[in-house]
């Protein structure tokens, strides 16, 4: 898998005019020897693997535009965290995977559920909650495309990502911590279905139908650009 270097991203982030522009800021790095982080989170207005790879070979006024818009903030924000929490490398969606490549491509549909499983810590972003507390009840009025609960819970893809994942860390829209798959189990099992057993302990030696595994999925909408470009839930 390629992972983002931590410090070589926030290193051009800190002091673009010193930052060697032939510097990598993408390694091919094994996931089972590797300690990293991941990020969990939904599509907007993201930065795909050419613009991060390029990024300092572009004229300016092209980098300006790619550096303001949120996905590459959510890129920076996530360094950041990676980097707090002694993570070296990190690994996103969004601009780790070549799609030029149908065999890159086709390799990170089927290693996706291990990527998760093997990463240390799951960043699960949440851009629609503004409070410094992860949502306890159901908002209709705030959340009204999502069943009450953030988007983030009907997304297809963070089925595997919220079950995979041992550590998970839940973030609101300005990067606060608001608690942790651990803690709250009980209130994930409320609003996913997934039982606690499996949310703090994983899918492993676990007894489950098929008919199980795909009631979690039955709520959750896979017709996003997201979802498009990497189909289906591997492992789960």
């Amino acid at each position: 898998m390629k992972l983002l270097d931590v410090e070589a991203v926030l290193n051009r982030e800190t002091d673009i005019q010193q930052t060697d522009p032939e510097r990598e800021v993408l390694k091919e790095l094994n996931d089972e020897d590797t300690r990293y982080a991941i990020l969990s989170h939904r599509w907007g207005v993201e930065v795909g693997y050419e613009e991060m790879t390029g990024l300092m070979k572009m004229e300016e006024q092209k980098r300006n535009e790619v550096k303001q818009r949120a996905g590459y903030q959510k890129i920076v924000e996530s360094c950041k965290q990676a980097k707090r929490d002694g993570y070296a490398w990190l690994w996103i969606d969004t601009c780790c995977i070549d799609k030029r490549s149908s065999a890159e491509l086709s390799e990170a549909i089927n290693s996706m559920y291990r990527w998760y499983q093997n990463a240390q810590m799951c960043y699960a972003y949440l851009n629609d909650v503004d409070e410094s507390i992860f949502p306890t009840e159901q908002d209709d009025s705030k959340f009204d495309q999502s069943n009450g609960w953030p988007e983030w819970f009907v997304r297809g893809w963070t089925l595997q990502e919220l079950i995979a994942p041992k550590q998970v860390t839940f973030f609101n829209k300005d990067w606060l911590p608001i608690g942790n798959k651990q803690r709250l189990a009980s209130k994930l099992q409320k609003i996913t279905g997934i039982s606690h057993e499996v949310l703090t302990s994983g899918l492993a030696g676990k007894c489950l139908s098929i008919a199980q595994i795909m009631s979690w999925a039955a709520d959750r909408k896979t017709t996003r650009v997201e979802d498009r470009a990497i189909p289906g839930d591997q492992g789960v």
